[in-house]
């Protein structure tokens, strides 16, 4: 166990928290891996699919699908060299804007979806996994039957395995989530082109990209605003691990690494899985007479035991590695950022592992109106955090930050601001966050809803600046106090010697 830096508060500090102070050792193939991980999944064949209820034929939801990852790619270029440049997770850059302790606010705002997220992606997983099961072993049928908390025993001991298996993995650390990755993402690769071969060849190499869940042709321009939601919502998609993409690129020698990692996994990758996604469904269009949203039921229709097992194993590594990978991390960092000397990177993701079994996610997921006005609530505040923190760090910065003051809680600090809370951007959140919610949530503006994650950044990044505007000494008296402290100090000690 390394020592704690001088000048460093416990506080703020332990070893997972750590700047990273020698080259990182993720390279732009496990950056690569992790969004195949984070792109390669049930959740993301389904929204791919679901794409079709706004009117959208199949060109048009590539389209779609094409401009959301353009959008993404952009911004975790954005956060991705923000990271690397600084070499901490999310909980620690968001000190920069939101102040040493203030920064628990964006924290655990990210924290809460991501918990509630991971919970649920476990539960469908084991769902998946126990439809696959009962497929090929008819036998345990009778172990649906009993209930005990909404679960029957076999959808426990589905549960409580992935659960488990998903736990040992983040408590032996980082490295071991990048080894996942690396593994998780090519697997599901294999197992939906293989997918994709068996469907096309069931409905004889024929697809309508034309289809449309009507069956009529959105007009232009009705067509083009439902493109633009398209767009969007696949860019609210990945609005967390966007957010907090410092936890991963950190880890990243170099900024090359991270651009070149980006641009394998975003662009190329997740367009070509978009383009997977939705030749398969159109593909059951013309063997089911309708688009099958869940890929789970599509394989349960697979009659070979041996293809049907390596399914199941192909999907459970998946689920895996992209929960942990979108889900995971992020709580355990974040958690961790509240009570550093409490709580480090292995017990952070204990306490989540505990709070998604204890939610019993069965009844979340059962819930739509919690699930749109709690997670969708939260979730809508992605996009004004983000507009505040790229807006902050490159605009009001300019990129300029002391890594080391990241942990200091001295009142003299320049990132101590008002008790360790930049109050500048709590009113930018409150002020960007009211509107954004609103779109989100009440059904008179529904058809805002896609926009809010842009809209959200908008309005973030616009209060951000208007604040600074307001009170633009904040966080520049505090930098210059502890700049002639230190000159005072440095002077002291010259003359001492």
């Amino acid at each position: 166990m390394s020592e704690q830096p001088s000048g460093y508060s416990s506080r703020l500090y332990n070893e997972d928290l750590a700047p990273r102070r020698e080259s990182g050792i993720w390279k732009a193939w496990d950056l690569f891996c992790v969004w195949m991980s984070a792109v390669h999944s049930l959740g993301g064949y389904t929204f791919a699919i679901g794409l079709l209820v706004l009117g959208l034929n199949g060109w048009q939801i590539i389209l779609a699908l094409l401009g959301g990852v353009a959008v993404v790619h952009l911004g975790c270029n954005l956060m991705g060299v923000a990271g690397q440049r600084l070499g901490v997770p999310f909980p620690v850059f968001a000190r920069v804007s939101f102040g040493v302790f203030g920064a628990n606010v964006p924290a655990l705002l990210r924290a809460v979806v991501a918990i509630f997220w991971y919970a649920i992606q476990t539960y469908l997983a084991s769902a998946a996994v126990m439809i696959l099961l009962l497929k090929i072993a008819p036998g345990l049928q009778p172990l649906t039957e009993p209930s005990f908390l909404g679960l029957s025993l076999l959808g426990w001991i589905c549960f409580l395995g992935l659960w488990l298996l998903q736990l040992i993995v983040l408590h032996r650390g980082m490295e071991t989530v990048r080894k996942l990755s690396d593994f998780a993402g090519p697997v599901i690769w294999i197992a939906m082109l293989a997918l994709a071969v068996w469907i096309l060849a069931k409905a004889n190499w024929v697809i309508d990209f034309n289809h449309t869940e009507s069956g009529q042709s959105l007009p232009f321009g009705s067509a083009v605003v439902a493109l633009l939601a398209g767009v969007f919502l696949t860019v609210s998609y990945y609005a967390g691990p966007m957010l907090n993409y410092a936890d991963f690129a950190r880890n990243a020698p170099d900024r090359k690494s991270v651009i070149r990692g980006n641009r394998l996994g975003l662009p190329l990758n997740a367009s070509l899985f978009g383009v997977v996604a939705v030749v398969i469904a159109l593909g059951t269009v013309q063997v089911y007479g309708k688009a099958i949203h869940d890929p789970v039921a599509l394989v349960a229709e697979i009659d070979n035991v041996t293809a049907l097992l390596v399914a199941t194993i192909a999907f459970a590594i998946a689920t895996a590695g992209v929960n942990i990978v979108l889900n995971f991390v992020s709580p355990a960092y974040d958690l961790a950022n509240v009570f550093p000397s409490k709580i480090n990177f292995k017990r952070g993701g204990l306490i989540t592992a505990l709070i998604a079994l204890l939610v019993m996610p069965w009844h979340i997921y059962s819930n739509p109106l919690a699930i749109n006005l709690f997670l969708g609530g939260i979730g809508a505040l992605m996009g004004p955090l983000f507009g505040i923190l790229l807006t902050d760090y490159y605009l009001v910065r300019k990129a300029k930050v002391n890594i080391d003051d990241l942990y200091s809680d001295s009142p003299s600090g320049p990132y101590f601001y008002h008790k360790g809370t930049n109050l500048n951007s709590i009113y930018a959140l409150v002020g960007a966050g009211i509107p954004t919610l609103v779109l989100a949530l009440v059904p008179s503006f529904t058809a805002w809803a896609p926009f809010s994650w842009p809209i959200g950044v908008a309005f973030g990044a616009l209060a951000c600046l208007i604040a600074d505007k307001i009170h633009p000494d904040s966080h520049r008296r505090a930098a210059e106090l502890n700049h002639l402290t230190r000159q005072s100090a440095e002077k002291s000690e010259t003359a001492a010697n």
